[in-house]
């Protein structure tokens, strides 16, 4: 069985011997990823077997998979086949914006504490970005710029290619996880960003002007390699929007 070749010596599947049975299987799937002994593409023992193995349920196994899917961990296919049974996964960005979505929306994380997060993150991507990001890389955020540009872009679409243009950044930065945590912080504020778009009203078009204006100054310090023009401009961006959007005048 793919995975299960190496020397398991410190993270043997033992059996579990307290009662919140499905919590401490998933304590066991942690401790075989942490040391190695199982790597994103391999596949676990089916629930069956794996209940044997650790002296649990069948339903502990399951509600323990189903937990781990839910965070990005495994995925769990159906049938027969390559994609079937469940195997090891990594899809980061996805729970991460899960996590964080809910938790925004439940207000354990206040709105100004999150910016000033994607304020820590931003400023890295864009600096690295001005360094690293390949032509191809340059010209989607151009384009992606026009499209903003466009008179038929509205608000929602204006939000999507926004944050497709900040993500991009972060991408051409080249740092996966900071990439994945930017992708979540935008994701988790995009219903937050919207509403505020729309509570504009008529001072929509003045707003969207100046994001627009400020796009473009990031995008042209990008293009020169000026990495500390790139980072600066990339703050003030971020600060001035929310200003404008929920007057939080200690951004």
């Amino acid at each position: 069985m793919a995975g299960f070749e190496a020397d398991a010596g410190d993270a043997e599947w033992r059996p579990v011997t307290r009662t919140r049975t499905y919590e401490l299987v998933i304590d066991r799937v942690e401790e075989q990823i942490i040391t190695g002994a199982v790597k994103v593409g391999d596949r676990l023992p089916a629930e069956r077997d794996l209940a044997k193995m650790l002296g649990v349920s069948r339903a502990a196994v399951r509600e323990a998979f189903r937990a781990l899917e839910a965070q990005g961990v495994l995925r769990m296919g159906v049938g027969t086949g390559p994609d079937s049974g469940t195997t090891v996964a990594a899809m980061p960005s996805q729970a991460l914006t899960r996590l964080l979505r809910l938790h925004v929306a439940l207000a354990n994380f206040p709105v100004a504490d999150v910016v000033r997060a994607r304020i820590m993150l931003e400023r890295e991507s864009a600096r690295r970005a001005a360094t690293r990001a390949h032509p191809d890389e340059l010209a989607r955020l151009a384009e992606l710029l026009d499209e903003m540009d466009s008179p038929d872009c509205d608000r929602a679409r204006f939000n999507d290619l926004d944050t497709e243009f900040h993500v991009r950044i972060a991408e051409a930065g080249g740092n996966r996880l900071v990439a994945d945590m930017t992708i979540a912080i935008r994701e988790s504020l995009r219903r937050p960003l919207l509403a505020a778009f729309d509570a504009l009203g008529d001072d929509w078009d003045r707003i969207a002007e100046e994001l627009r204006a400020d796009h473009r100054a990031i995008h042209q310090a990008l293009r020169d390699g000026d990495a500390d023009a790139a980072e600066e401009r990339t703050e003030a961006h971020i600060r001035a929007f929310y200003r404008h959007g929920w007057a939080q005048d200690d951004l």
